[in-house]
């Protein structure tokens, strides 16, 4: 269980460094970054950084996402919920929540570019989240009292907003 939140820290570390200096800066967390430590720094601290490690497009653009998703299936693995007495696993969240933003994006509801590469690259983190990375033995409700496993699911969820860019 421990090597699983380590994994997840990590992931999410990365991303938020690859959002902070390789992407643009209209993200909200870019702007949480910027006033807190002023925008002629952050501009020199990404010039140095991009300068001293170029990263390729698929890297920038569809790791991030990919990395997401890995810690969102992670989160979401010791879940189910019941719909119409059906018991739906919640490891499946994530995937539908992948494809169902590129297609935002294909019919401009969201911001962003649709990106087949997005999709795999999601799809191959969403996959060694669900099969490599060694579950819980019991799932949960997830409409049941809160923990913080749950709350660490639902936070990985509210992640998302981090990468909304205004425009």
């Amino acid at each position: 269980m421990r090597r699983k939140y380590i994994l997840i820290c990590i992931s999410l570390l990365i991303s938020l460094f690859i959002y902070l200096f390789y992407r643009t800066g209209r993200t909200a967390v870019n702007e949480i970054f910027i006033r807190m430590i002023s925008l002629t720094t952050y501009t020199s601290l990404k010039a140095h950084i991009v300068k001293a490690l170029p990263l390729n497009n698929i890297v920038i653009y569809s790791l991030p996402e990919g990395l997401w998703i890995f810690c969102i299936t992670l989160t979401s693995k010791p879940y189910y919920a019941r719909l119409n007495n059906r018991r739906v696993d919640c490891v499946y969240i994530p995937l539908i929540f992948c494809i169902t933003l590129e297609i935002f994006q294909l019919f401009h509801i969201t911001n962003g570019r649709f990106d087949f590469m997005d999709i795999g690259v999601s799809v191959v983190f969403w996959l060694l989240a669900s099969y490599v990375v060694s579950d819980e033995p019991e799932k949960q409700d997830i409409f049941t009292r809160p923990n913080s496993r749950m709350i660490a699911f639902l936070a990985s969820y509210g992640i998302v907003y981090l990468a909304h860019v205004f425009k």
